[in-house]
């Protein structure tokens, strides 16, 4: 048995004071001079200052603080290996420019969470863990949630040595320089084996629960998605003596598959986006020889987001026959759909104590990840404004408080049953 109470040091803070402590020490960290958003990525300067942050609020409340073999932070209240242990948590790297909420508002919640239980007096009789997954967003390798991918095994260690960044360091060279030993990574299922379940918190990608005008929410289910990279060859050539006729211009047939991703979307209901570029040589006054274009599509169902991804590469095929340019397509990853553990999922929304939305997500999670391997649940807080991967995200103060009571709710049911 563990007793929250136990790891206490002086007068428990309450987690509506904790949270907007840890808030507005976490908030400047990655806000680079002249950047519109964060530029958390994975293994850099600002990676290691939310990772000491991290180690230093788990140090602080007498948690048992470790790194695993894959570099994802775990702090522990209780004894891990006595197995069923309740974690929650999320990641704190962020797209490039992206906003404050997603990924922090989830790790700086657990924190809080259980301050407020320390405050409660509430009885841990289960082990309950914070976890900080690494490289959750794949601003820098180009794959997103490779931390846990590793963790559950569903990304090999060979795959993961031969990322590289945009400069061409590699996953291996980049977790070296920052400290961490590459020749660890690797599946970490007997860490995995010890949950028994795993809750996330995290903003809302999207205006739902502004909608229906309720500050927190539960998963039901996240898309199938995945990220396919189109390499489109044409002919160098000069910009101001090349006739257009004579064109090989990979540009054109890109632009024409940025227009058919979002048509084929519509039509099916679905989501394909275009949203990273790279151009060989890359001059003003230069035709291209290369045009390198990454594609996200997201859909409610894996049929639908093979068949929308099929008929852009068809088009972008057809085009590059016309223009004279070739097209290969190269699927970079692929999450197939996540359906929440009904019972976990359930049993959430009960321990919440009123009817709150239920509802999917496009958007994915580390929590997605690991729902092959063990129970997950996740709690959606309210972003008014939908935007997600933009400064723009925004969740208000009061049901920023109100994502942590329901954590914390969610917690005590089921870590003091």
């Amino acid at each position: 048995m563990s007793d929250v109470r136990a790891a206490q040091r002086g007068p428990a803070p309450r987690g509506a004071d904790s949270f907007l402590r840890m808030w507005r020490e976490l908030l400047p960290v990655g806000r680079e001079a002249g950047a519109a958003g964060y530029r958390r990525y994975a293994w850099s300067e600002a990676d290691a200052a939310c990772r000491a942050w991290f180690q230093g609020e788990a140090e602080a409340r007498g948690f048992t603080y470790e790194v695993d073999r894959n570099g994802n932070q775990w702090a522990w209240l209780g004894n891990p290996a006595d197995g069923d242990v309740v974690v929650t948590g999320s990641h704190l790297d962020s797209v490039p420019d992206g906003g404050a909420f997603d990924g922090p508002l989830g790790v700086v919640s657990a924190f809080a969470a259980l301050d407020e239980l320390r405050a409660r007096g509430s009885a841990l009789r289960r082990p309950v863990g914070i976890v900080n997954f690494g490289d959750e967003e794949g601003a820098r390798f180009g794959l997103a949630c490779v931390g846990s991918r590793l963790a559950a095994g569903q990304l090999t260690p060979e795959a993961a040595r031969e990322l590289r960044d945009a400069d061409g360091v590699s996953l291996p060279k980049a977790m070296e320089r920052a400290g961490y030993d590459p020749d660890a990574i690797g599946p970490d299922l007997e860490r995995l084996s010890r949950i028994g379940a795993f809750v996330e918190l995290h903003i809302e990608q999207g205006r739902a629960l502004d909608l229906s005008g309720d500050p927190v929410g539960v998963a039901s289910a996240i898309w199938p998605h995945g990220r396919w990279r189109f390499d489109f060859h044409g002919e160098a050539n000069h910009a101001g003596t090349t006739r257009l006729e004579d064109r090989h211009d990979p540009m054109l047939t890109f632009a024409n598959a940025v227009l058919a991703a979002r048509k084929k979307a519509r039509l099916a209901g679905a989501l394909a986006t275009f949203g990273k570029v790279a151009v060989e040589p890359n001059g003003v006054n230069a035709i291209p020889s290369l045009v390198r274009g990454w594609l996200d599509s997201r859909a409610a169902d894996e049929e639908t987001l093979a068949a929308v991804v099929e008929e852009i590469e068809c088009a972008a095929t057809e085009r590059g026959h016309r223009d004279g340019v070739g097209v290969t397509v190269t699927r970079e990853s692929f999450t197939p759909v996540v359906e929440f553990e009904h019972a976990l999922r359930d049993h959430v929304a009960k321990l919440l104590g009123r009817p709150v939305p239920v509802l999917p997500t496009g958007a994915g999670h580390d929590a997605g990840i690991l729902s092959a391997s063990v129970p997950t649940a996740m709690l959606f807080v309210r972003n008014p404004t939908g935007v997600s991967h933009s400064p723009a995200e925004v969740a208000a103060e009061d049901d920023c408080l109100a994502g942590v009571t329901a954590l914390a709710d969610v917690l005590e049911g089921l870590a003091c049953p």
